[in-house]
């Protein structure tokens, strides 16, 4: 009101201009209380304390449906941001997580040493990449992120880096960017900086997956595991419900994996089962309510255990088919983890009792974890059969065949011995898409 009074009376401070349009009652009253000069020092005092007080906290606006997303700040850290950093030397990438972690990226690559950065980003990334690029000052980007990382692309990447001279690879986004720059430090030996934008989870482990003539070939190599992780949950805000939730399952996949293998220690088993409660909780909150900041934050931490969990164990059969079918099939990754997922459990569960108990009490559920698997699948609208991601019935017999095949190249451990015909049941199944055991 004191603003209005200003502004409608056209005061100065000795009073009214002439000619200005009469003052209304309310005017008239303060006025004859404080007088012209004293409402106009109020009004600056009143400007100067939105000024100093509200303004530095920083007002995040709200995107609207179909707008761009929110670009955190690169540059001086916020007073208000709280991060966490987690550097236990030898054991896996340092990781900085937190809102707003984004913008410890160049201290972080300052802590490395001097660096000749090659930076990574496909195009739904690229404006968390432009905030970086200043700090950075790139000696060269690529934009050209493809999924399931095909030889070309990684080729080209090779020599992207070889003709930059780049020392430091930073990729921005999902598994598909995280792959592409394992790819180059495969050939390069290039130091990686993570920064994810799903919940993806290969950015922990230091497995590289590769695609030529329509088959995925994937291995271990320690050059590729990232030296450091950043995970700011609020690069996820902008991630479309349907990927989350597909994202999410696929993250939920290491843990499970990593609950059943034979390798695992039980520390990596306490991350995977703390991953699957967090993400189980989260995830229909994220779906929901996609601008949910504590639900983001609590399902990339979830992401972040049960990768890992999965870095501390091999992969099993689950994996096995995803990256078949994904490698000659063209199918989404994360889509297919989330159709696969319930079938692969409900056919190793006799197999594995004690991991799956455990799975189950992670789930919420008292027995059943591919039960309840197939439940979260559906509650977060993902895909439930292959069907819905372009797989065809024709095609599950030999889908079946390289599925043992690539288990007999890779001598596959688990808790199930890999037959075709078993193989094949689980992939009519996940075809088909009903829920577990009610066929």
């Amino acid at each position: 009101m004191v603003l209005m009074t200003y502004l409608g009376g056209r005061a100065t401070l000795f009073g009214p201009v002439p000619g200005a349009f009469p003052p209304a009652p309310a005017q008239q009253l303060l006025a004859y209380h404080f007088g012209w000069s004293q409402l106009y020092l109020v009004a600056v005092a009143a400007v100067f304390l939105v000024v100093i007080l509200v303004l530095p906290r920083g007002i995040v606006p709200t995107p609207a449906a179909g707008s761009s997303p929110v670009v955190a700040q690169v540059g001086r850290p916020r007073e208000d941001r709280a991060v966490e950093v987690f550097d236990r030397e030898g054991a896996g990438p340092r990781v900085v997580f937190g809102a707003g972690a984004l913008a410890e990226v160049p201290a972080e690559v300052a802590r490395l040493g001097e660096r000749r950065v090659l930076l990574i980003a496909g195009r739904h990334e690229k404006p968390h990449a432009d905030a970086l690029a200043p700090a950075l000052a790139p000696v060269g980007r690529i934009e050209d992120v493809v999924v399931h990382v095909p030889a070309a692309t990684a080729a080209a990447g090779v020599r992207a880096a070889e003709d930059a001279g780049a020392d430091l690879l930073v990729c921005v986004g999902g598994g598909s960017a995280t792959g592409l720059a394992k790819a180059i430090a495969k050939q390069t030996g290039t130091a990686i900086l993570a920064v994810p934008t799903t919940y993806a989870g290969s950015e922990l482990n230091p497995v590289w997956g590769m695609t030529a003539d329509g088959r995925k070939t994937t291995g271990r190599d320690p050059r590729v595991l990232p030296r450091v992780v950043v995970y700011d949950p609020e690069l996820t805000l902008s991630l479309p419900p349907e990927v989350s939730a597909a994202s999410g399952m696929n993250a939920i996949a290491h843990a499970v994996e990593a609950l059943y293998a034979a390798d695992a220690a039980p520390e990596t088993r306490s991350s995977a089962e703390e991953g699957v409660k967090l993400l189980t909780a989260a995830l229909p909150t994220v779906v929901t309510r996609p601008l949910d900041l504590p639900a983001r934050t609590a399902a990339l931490r979830g992401a972040w255990r049960c990768g890992a969990a999965l870095a501390g164990a091999d992969m099993g059969i689950h994996h096995t088919i995803c990256h078949v079918l994904g490698g000659a099939y063209g199918l989404p990754h994360a889509a297919t983890h989330a159709a696969v997922l319930p079938h692969a459990v409900a056919c190793l569960e006799a197999f594995a009792p004690t991991a799956m108990s455990r799975l189950a009490a992670a789930l919420g559920a008292a027995t059943d974890p591919a039960k309840a698997l197939w439940d979260l699948t559906a509650r977060l609208d993902a895909p439930t059969s292959l069907a819905q991601l372009g797989f065809r019935h024709q095609d599950v017999a030999a889908a079946a065949d390289l599925v043992v095949a690539a288990a007999a190249n890779k001598n596959l451990a688990g808790p199930r011995p890999v037959e075709r015909e078993w193989v094949a049941e689980l992939l009519l199944a996940a075809w088909d898409g009903t829920r577990p055991q009610d066929s």
